[in-house]
């Protein structure tokens, strides 16, 4: 890759990328920014987290003029968010060229506030097509000056209806100036605004081998639907991530986990559309800032999530578009770092995930549910630690309970197991030595219906494979006879099945799962 050195960017900018320490060009930056520079209209086809927005802002901030206060340069964006992130990257390149300044203009926001911001003067204008066609009927933004207009992401703007904004704001445009239009996809209406509207234009296309980054490890769980919710439950406490997305394709969805999360007690909030637009931005600077760890998400909604330190990204749903794919684990492994997408996958989803891995030219790999014993490892020593942590602290009540259980002849072991029971346990749990597993390591469980309930085995197997993580190949011998039934269970399920299985039933009939005796 190219060095920023090399192009003949203004010491002023150079500046500001070493401040930002940008060094090395991406690829869509190394093809694009010199090409833009000579004046040319061009295509830019690239993915979210290819470095497109300085890309093209470089060039944006390099042709402003400090010491004009009309606007120079114009950019299109589909959501408030990618707006604001777009303002807040050519703010920071412009930093040490006087007087060149970025303002975001976008509906739901204060048209007042916008109208001063403006009226301070703003070479580079960031806004949607709908807020930039307000200010342009109330002519409080003039384009009289305008050298440059982009469009970014211009799939996902047609995709949100803006096709006839976004052509009246051509077409108002009726003198010499330079037109570039970056996009993920190259649609026909795309193409069509390419033919009507740009000059000649250079198609600068980023290879599909090049679609995701290679330091981000990409793996996938096959789970069935009622079991999503569950399997995420479980994910969040294997991988322990600082930071996460977590992505919905419904936004009754992504208010559903946002629910459970909260009481599982998980720092986590959600972004979709029927959130408040001041809302959005402050849970999104709580989120930069680390207060807040997980975050839900649509797709439109998720436009401007930018965050350096992304350790995971989970497709709860998988994308209903496979570029949507790409553009969702592209916001982890950024800057040379390491991330980590996980995808869930029920059903006949299993090809449409094969297509996006034939499409992003990648290999997904598949991995096993965690099961609970796997989780209660992680919780045991999630508590080990912690009252380790009070033991070395020295941080103890002043109550004198404990010392009066040990004068009435209880030993302190017996005490410590039953605090820990009522700090730790709050339903009963299958214990480890009451049962044992055969030489296959199966557990043999005992069912209260049988044959004159009418259940099949297949109702059996069905039951549990409904309520639980384990498949059904999974599941060993079943033993049906009249008034019972007996199957076995692979002993890391045990506790899974014994939880999953209580107070459920089996073809209408009630049923009770217990460890059969020998």
């Amino acid at each position: 890759m190219k060095n920023f050195e090399e192009l003949n960017l203004s010491n002023e900018l150079l500046k500001a990328l070493h401040a930002m320490n940008f060094t090395e060009m991406t690829k869509i930056q190394e093809e694009a920014i010199p090409v833009i520079l000579e004046d040319n209209d061009v295509i830019g086809q690239s993915q979210t987290g290819t470095g497109k927005t300085a890309a093209f802002g470089i060039p944006a901030v390099e042709s402003a003029d400090g010491s004009k206060r009309e606007t120079q340069v114009l950019i299109l964006a589909p959501t408030r968010e990618l707006a604001t992130q777009i303002a807040e990257v050519i703010n920071q390149l412009a930093r040490f060229k006087r007087g060149v300044r970025a303002v975001a203009i976008y509906g739901g926001d204060s048209m007042e506030r916008q109208i001063k911001d403006l009226k301070k003067g703003s070479q580079i204008v960031i806004g949607t097509p709908g807020r930039i066609m307000d200010h342009l009927r109330r002519s409080t933004l003039k384009l009289g000056s305008l050298k440059t207009v982009i469009l970014d992401e211009a799939d996902e703007m047609l995709n949100m209806g803006f096709e006839e904004d976004i052509q009246t704001i051509l077409k108002d445009i009726d003198y010499p100036h330079q037109t570039l239009l970056f996009s993920a996809t190259m649609p026909r209406k795309i193409l069509e605004i390419t033919q009507k509207y740009q000059t000649a234009p250079k198609h600068i296309k980023i290879k599909a081998e090049t679609l995701t980054v290679k330091n981000i490890e990409q793996v996938y769980y096959e789970t069935k639907a009622k079991m999503k919710t569950e399997l995420l439950r479980r994910i969040l406490k294997l991988e322990q991530p600082n930071s996460a997305v977590i992505f919905c394709n419904t936004k009754k969805k992504a208010d559903e986990l946002l629910e459970v999360l909260k009481e599982d007690d998980v720092n986590v909030d959600v972004l979709h559309g029927d959130i408040r637009q001041s809302t959005r931005e402050r849970i999104m600077k709580k989120f930069k800032a680390g207060k807040i760890n997980i975050l839900i998400a649509t797709d439109v909604a998720a436009r401007g999530i930018d965050v350096d330190n992304l350790d995971l990204v989970i497709n709860y749903d998988l994308p209903q578009e496979q570029e949507y794919y790409v553009h969702r684990i592209g916001r982890t492994g950024r800057n040379g770092k390491s991330g980590k997408a996980i995808s869930f996958v029920v059903g006949k989803e299993l090809r449409n995930l094969k297509e996006i891995e034939r499409y992003a030219k990648t290999k997904i790999k598949a991995l096993k549910a965690p099961t609970v014993t796997d989780i209660a490892k992680i919780t045991q020593k999630e508590r080990y630690d912690k009252i380790k942590s009070v033991i070395g602290s020295q941080e103890f009540s002043d109550d004198t309970t404990v010392t009066d259980l040990f004068y009435d002849g209880y030993s302190y072991e017996e005490i410590a197991h039953a605090l820990y029971a009522m700090l730790f346990c709050k339903s009963p749990k299958v214990e480890k030595e009451k049962y044992h597993s055969d030489e296959n390591g199966m557990v043999k469980l005992f069912l209260t219906v049988g044959k004159r309930d009418r259940i099949a085995v297949k109702d059996i197997i069905g039951a549990i494979t409904s309520q639980t993580t384990i498949s059904g190949k999974d599941i060993g011998k079943v033993i049906l006879l009249d008034s019972y039934s007996f199957v076995d269970i692979p002993e890391e399920f045990v506790e899974e099945v014994m939880e999953g299985m209580q107070g459920k039933q089996i073809k209408g009939r009630n049923v009770k799962f217990e460890i059969a005796e020998k």
